[in-house]
C-alpha cells in the first residue's frame, strides 16, 4: 500500500538490554521527502530474569531457544500493548518491530531475533512488520547495520550518523553509496564492567574517568582483526563473549582501569573508522550520555563537529528507523542496501503479520 501518510509504532530491543524502545510516530511523504513526528515514547526496562535469559540464550539449545522465542514474542505483545493502551493510540497503520538479537553469525548464515513469531499479530490486534534481519543473511549480507538506510532519508544533513548502544556503529555516503559498518563493542562491554562494581551503567562515564589506561591492553585490543577487515562488516554479542572479555580479563587490573582502557579503544576506534576527520558527526544512542567517552571521541576527532539531538531522536532512533523500515516494507520499496550489509542486491526485506 502506498499513502502520504502512515501512522506506526516503532520498537526496538538492542544489545546492551537497556530494555524495549516503543515510539508512536507519524511519517509524511511529500514528492520525495520524508518528514516524520516523534509523539509518545517510552523505555520498558527489562527485569531481572528477562536480562539474565537474553544474556545466557546465545548458549540455549534449540529447544531452550524456541521456548526462549515463544516467551519473549507473548511478552513483547504485552509491552506493546500496555504501550497503545497508556497513550490510547488508535488507528494504527502498523507496528514495525526488531525484536531482540540473541544469534548473530552470518559468516555462517545465522542470525536470530526473538519476538518475530507470527502469532505476535494476534496478540496486539495490528498488522505487524518485523523480522528484517533474515532475508539478507539469505542473500549473502550480514544483516546489518540496517539502520543507515534511514540515515541517508531522514538525517542527510550530516556527514556522518553514529549510534552508540551495545556496540557503534556509523553510516555515511561515499561515492554516490551509503556505507556503514558495526566499528566496536561499547555498552555490551562498559555496562558488563560497571555490573561487577554492582551498578547498570557507568554514569556519565565517571568511573573509566577515575581509571588508569593500560597500555598493554590497550595495544592488543586495537590489533584485533577485526578492526583491520574492510565493511561490510557487522559484530554480535558472540565476539564480546567469545574475543573482548576473555582478552581483557588476561589482564589483572582493577575494574576502574579495564573501564578506562576499554573506553580508550572505542574512542580510538570511532577515529579510525571515519575516512574523513572533518564534517558532522550526528550521534544518538545511550552511549550519547557518556560524558566522558564523547570527551575521548571529540579528542581523536579535534576537526569534527559533534552534533546531540534532543532526547526523543537521541533514544528512539533506532524505534523511529525500523517503524521507517516496516513502511517501506509496506510500500513493496527496498529497506535494506547491498552497499551496506554486503549482499547480492539492494532489497525489500521483513515479514508482514495481517490481521486474520
Amino acid at each position: 500500500m502506498k499513502y502520504d501518510y502512515y501512522n506506526v509504532i516503532g520498537v526496538m530491543s538492542g544489545t546492551s538490554l537497556d530494555g524495549i524502545d516503543l515510539a508512536h510516530i507519524q511519517f509524511h511523504k511529500n514528492s520525495y521527502k520524508w518528514t516524520f513526528e516523534v509523539l509518545e515514547s517510552e523505555t520498558v526496562s527489562y527485569n531481572n530474569e528477562w536480562v539474565d535469559t537474553l544474556k545466557s540464550a546465545v548458549d540455549f539449545s534449540a529447544v531452550e531457544l524456541k521456548k526462549t522465542n515463544h516467551d519473549y514474542t507473548k511478552y513483547l505483545a504485552s509491552v506493546i500493548s500496555s504501550f497503545i493502551k497508556k497513550h490510547t493510540i488508535e488507528n494504527l497503520d502498523a507496528v514495525c518491530s526488531h525484536g531482540h538479537t540473541i544469534l548473530h553469525q552470518p559468516e555462517k548464515g545465522i542470525t536470530l531475533q526473538i519476538g518475530n513469531l507470527p502469532a505476535i499479530s494476534s496478540m496486539i490486534g495490528q498488522v505487524v512488520v518485523c523480522d528484517f534481519r533474515v532475508q539478507d543473511v539469505l542473500f549473502g549480507g550480514q544483516g546489518a547495520p540496517l539502520v543507515p538506510i534511514g540515515d541517508r532519508i531522514l538525517f542527510p544533513q550530516y556527514d556522518y550518523c553514529m549510534n552508540l548502544g551495545g556496540f557503534s556503529n556509523v553510516s555515511y555516503e561515499e561515492n554516490g553509496k551509503r556505507i556503514a559498518f558495526d566499528i566496536s563493542p561499547l555498552n555490551t562491554v562498559l555496562n558488563f564492567y560497571a555490573n561487577q562494581l554492582g551498578l547498570d551503567y557507568d554514569d556519565k562515564g565517571a568511573i573509566s574517568r577515575s581509571g588508569k589506561i593500560n597500555h598493554s591492553l590497550l595495544g592488543e585490543l586495537n590489533e584485533l582483526p577485526y578492526y583491520h577487515r574492510k565493511h561490510p562488516k557487522s559484530l554480535g554479542f558472540e565476539f564480546v563473549k567469545e574475543t573482548i572479555l576473555p582478552l581483557i580479563e588476561k589482564f589483572k587490573i582493577n575494574t576502574e582501569d579495564k573501564l578506562r582502557t576499554f573506553t580508550e579503544h572505542a574512542a580510538m576506534q570511532i577515529a579510525l573508522a571515519l575516512p574523513n576527520k572533518k564534517g558532522s558527526l550526528f550521534i544518538t544512542g545511550g552511549g550519547a550520555y557518556n560524558n566522558f567517552y564523547i570527551e575521548r571521541i571529540q579528542k581523536h576527532l579535534p576537526d569534527v563537529t559533534i552534533i546531540i539531538p534532543e532526547v526523543k531522536i537521541l533514544e528512539f532512533k533506532e524505534a523511529l528507523i525500523f517503524a521507517l523500515l516496516g513502511i517501506l516494507k509496506l510500500r513493496e520499496e527496498n529497506n535494506v542496501l547491498s552497499s551496506v550489509t554486503g549482499a547480492i542486491t539492494d532489497h525489500c526485506s521483513g515479514v508482514i503479520y495481517n490481521l486474520k
